[in-house]
């Protein structure tokens, strides 16, 4: 650290504000808030930090500058102005929303409505962007169906329609346009229709619904059936799209809602706006992880962003947790049960979804990325010093005690390595006991592997709960491996996850890579034992029928099989082929067991 950064962390004030990073070349590496600069820029310089990619940053700093602000709420408000602006390497940020498109109401005489991906600061209003360019597509057709609006380009000043430069075209022929260029419809009534589609733009079909209305009951008055007919099937069509956008309380208005989900290399933030019970809005984005940011520290930036993105000015943000920021005039709540608890839980299930989504991408582009991201779960997950790059797994089979094996199978960055599976035949152990077995087997594998310096794993599966590990254990502790090799235990029923020396098990989430890659182990494992097993009851039972033959003993009697494969081959063998694998005399023998006195 040089003198300068030195003196300058000696010097930071306690206030909210913005701090800045810059290494030996100038150039700006980090930028962050805080509600008290001094206490969070000294907290990179006072202690051991677990993440890399902190500690290298930390390492390039050569000098800080500080702003202060009034708020917490206004630090975090400039540091998103700030990293937009330079892009600083070790600061998340949200995804460019550039190729979305937005919903335009042009600011011109006679407005029209459509869709565009380019913002042009005119005074025009946008809405959106629309993360589902599909949803905003249906919207301008549900507003089509009910509005009859101009789709010319044409500068409809009143004083050029009133020197009649314009004639009506083909849309207003076909009923689409009610011809506004000749002045055949008044700007006033024009604007009443923009007004409410503005409003369900907005999510409020209340002026849309008594606009129509009024209008149906009018033609209806005047005996204009077949005009009022039309309109009712307007109001038809805007009460479809409304009960398709209708998935929560009704009484649910001007709200935000936001649920996350985050892993170990990045977060996937949901956003929900909400208007009249409808949610108007639904958008989704991956944010990566840089510094081992927390979910709260993700969600502050991407609220603040979010919002400014969408132009929400809801009074109200609905959120999984509590955040330490304070809004001025917005009420944030973390609801607990009922309509606003589940609108939460369908904003955290959507961001669940969109990351399935996405790591089913990556493991087709990128399996390598894939790979190295759960090896990294699965390190924290299961408490891990390093990462699980090789795993063992075992499991017992035997039925009643008879002809008891133990299968032993390896995955290597979370695939089978099948040439180095080995089955065990237990040796030491009389009668049905999974616990001695799984002590001896445990202590033949790692023993063996110790006197011919293999590699050993970094995880040991043990199929089983508590006692089960409990064996293993034993073994490792004689061996001098246990704490050296994270061995933990599965049990099949819940799929609890057992620790030794821990009481308490773990529970997984059922979609969980983590616990769907130690379930793969297990039951590679319990295939591969019970293959064996069944193989060695079925050698066993052809072996007991051969060694009936007076004279022929194990050796012959593999001998045999080894060659013929089955006792149906035997029996059905010539005296040359038998005389050929066994010699003249006791092949003679067989043949004659089989063929004599029949």
């Amino acid at each position: 650290m040089n003198s300068q950064l030195e003196l300058q962390l000696k010097t930071v004030p306690q206030e909210p504000g913005v701090y800045r990073y810059y290494d030996k070349d100038d150039n700006l590496l980090y930028v962050g808030k805080a509600k008290n600069l001094k206490k969070r820029v000294l907290s990179y310089f006072n202690k051991n930090h677990g993440g890399y990619r902190t500690r290298v940053m930390v390492s390039k700093i050569r000098r800080l500058e500080t702003t202060i602000v009034n708020s917490e709420y206004d630090a975090l408000l400039l540091e998103n102005n700030l990293i937009k602006e330079h892009q600083p390497f070790y600061n998340v940020m949200l995804k460019d929303d550039k190729s979305y498109p937005w919903i335009c109401i042009k600011n011109e005489p006679f407005p029209r409505v459509f869709l565009t991906r380019n913002l042009i600061k005119d005074g025009s209003e946008y809405f959106g962007p629309y993360a589902r360019p599909k949803q905003a597509k249906i919207l301008i057709d549900t507003i089509k169906k009910i509005y009859k609006l101009r789709t010319c380009n044409l500068n409809l000043a009143p004083e050029k329609i009133d020197e009649g430069k314009y004639r009506v075209c083909l849309e207003y022929h076909i009923k689409n346009c009610k011809g506004p260029c000749e002045g055949y419809e008044s700007e006033e009534s024009y604007n009443n229709k923009i007004a409410a589609i503005r409003a369900i733009i907005k999510g409020d079909f209340k002026v849309a619904m008594s606009y129509l209305n009024d209008q149906m009951m009018g033609y209806a008055a005047e005996m204009e059936f077949e005009k009022a007919q039309a309109v009712k099937n307007r109001i038809d069509v805007l009460e479809n799209y409304q009960s398709h956008s209708m998935v929560v309380h009704p009484n649910i208005d001007e709200v935000d809602v936001f649920g996350i989900i985050s892993d170990e290399t990045a977060a996937y933030v949901n956003y929900f706006k909400i208007n009249n019970g409808a949610i108007i809005q639904s958008y989704t984005t991956e944010i990566k992880k840089v510094l081992e940011e927390s979910d709260e520290e993700i969600l502050e930036e991407a609220l603040v962003e979010i919002r400014r993105r969408f132009g929400s000015t809801s009074r109200e943000i609905f959120l999984p947790f509590h955040l330490t920021i304070e809004i001025p005039n917005v009420k944030i709540i973390v609801p607990k049960v009922g309509d606003k608890k589940r609108i939460v839980e369908l904003s955290e299930k959507n961001a669940r979804e969109y990351r399935l989504e996405k790591l089913k991408q990556v493991q087709i582009v990128d399996p390598e990325r894939h790979t190295n991201r759960i090896m990294a779960e699965m390190k924290t997950l299961l408490r891990m010093p390093v990462e699980p790059r090789h795993i063992e797994g075992f499991d017992n089979s035997n039925i009643q005690g008879t002809n008891p094996v133990s299968a032993c199978v390896v995955f290597k960055n979370g695939k089978p390595s099948k040439q180095d599976y080995r089955i065990f035949h237990v040796k030491t152990v009389e009668g049905p006991n999974d616990f001695a077995t799984m002590e001896e087997v445990i202590y033949r594998r790692y023993r063996r592997l110790l006197d011919e310096d293999q590699d050993l794993p970094q995880l040991i599966l043990i199929d089983g709960g508590k006692g089960q590990l409990s064996s293993a254990v034993k073994s490792l502790k004689e061996l001098g491996l246990y704490g050296k090799i994270t061995v933990i235990g599965i049990a099949k029923r819940l799929e609890e996850i057992f620790f030794p020396e821990d009481p308490i098990p773990l529970y997984l989430d059922k979609k969980s890579e983590t616990l769907k890659i130690l379930q793969r182990v297990r039951d590679e494992a319990h295939r591969f034992g019970v293959k064996h097993h069944r193989t060695r009851r079925k050698n066993s039972t052809i072996k007991s029928e051969l060694e009936e033959i007076p004279g022929v003993g194990p050796k012959s009697i593999e001998l045999l099989l080894s060659k013929l494969k089955s006792v149906k081959r035997v029996r059905e063998a010539n005296l040359e082929t038998l005389e050929e694998i066994l010699g003249k005399s006791k092949g003679k023998v067989v043949w004659e067991y089989f063929n004599v006195g029949e």
